[in-house]
């Protein structure tokens, strides 16, 4: 286990968890940088995640910010499409395509996103019709137990889009449904690696959940304004950037 590979997912936990976000995404692009086996990523992708947004669902819960009633609608789809992608197989080439995509999408959001955010007018309290809630959820859903991410990434564009929230509440959101779709999406990529006898390959790479326990923490310390919160922004969207240039870069000489 290269030790950069470990200061990488330390530093990457550190920017996610500061701004409300797991760092799936990242964790497989640095994987697949560092020429681990595509099939396993997911899995140890999904558990960093699981690590990172535990704790700031925790914080948020106790400032208030997050209603798990509220985005129910979104998880009543998203929940099973998760399971149901992480089951699927899928080549390396379209794996390293879609990561990569989303990676770019990511890193362009969190470049323009302002660094706060306007609750609602009192006409528009942010109220999301289910159905177009459950399309929205279970698309989500299906990608980030593919490709194993939590789908915040998606999420918080469309909220954002939707007038959803204020800033803070759409954080909080996004930290929760990426805790549960990451574990949903963990229980169908373990079921897969199972099947293919593929689980003891994930074995060697387990001082990383530990680095991204230790990033994860101090990320939530500089999220309560230690920090100015657009410099935090802006520093984990070029990371954001960056990766995906390099993994884009990858898909297109295997394309």
């Amino acid at each position: 286990m290269p030790v950069f590979l470990i200061f990488a997912f330390f530093i990457t936990a550190v920017l996610y968890a500061s701004v409300g976000f797991g760092g799936g995404s990242t964790y497989n692009a640095l994987l697949v940088l560092s020429g681990a086996d595509y099939r396993i990523l997911p899995a140890i992708a999904l558990v960093c995640n699981v690590v990172v947004v535990t704790g700031g669902v925790w914080r948020f819960s106790q400032t208030r910010d997050l209603s798990a009633r509220r985005l129910l609608p979104f998880l009543m789809t998203s929940v099973p499409a998760a399971w149901i992608g992480g089951r699927l197989p899928i080549n390396e080439t379209t794996f390293v395509g879609l990561l990569g995509g989303a990676l770019l999408l990511s890193g362009v959001h969190l470049a323009l996103q302002r660094g706060t955010a306007q609750p609602p007018p009192a006409s528009q309290p942010g109220r999301t019709h289910p159905l177009l809630a459950a399309a929205i959820g279970g698309t989500i859903g299906l990608l980030s137990g593919l490709v194993g991410i939590g789908g915040g990434i998606f999420l918080a564009p469309a909220l954002y889009f939707l007038r959803w929230g204020t800033a803070r509440q759409i954080a909080a959101a996004s930290s929760l449904f990426i805790l549960v779709n990451s574990l949903s999406g963990l229980a169908g990529q373990a079921l897969k690696l199972q099947d293919l006898a593929l689980m003891s390959l994930t074995l060697p790479y387990w001082p990383l959940p530990i680095a991204v326990l230790a990033g994860g923490q101090i990320g939530s310390w500089l999220a309560g304004d230690r920090l100015k919160p657009d410099m935090i922004r802006i520093m984990t969207a070029i990371l954001i950037l960056y990766v995906a240039v390099q993994l884009l870069y990858r898909w297109s000489r295997m394309i």
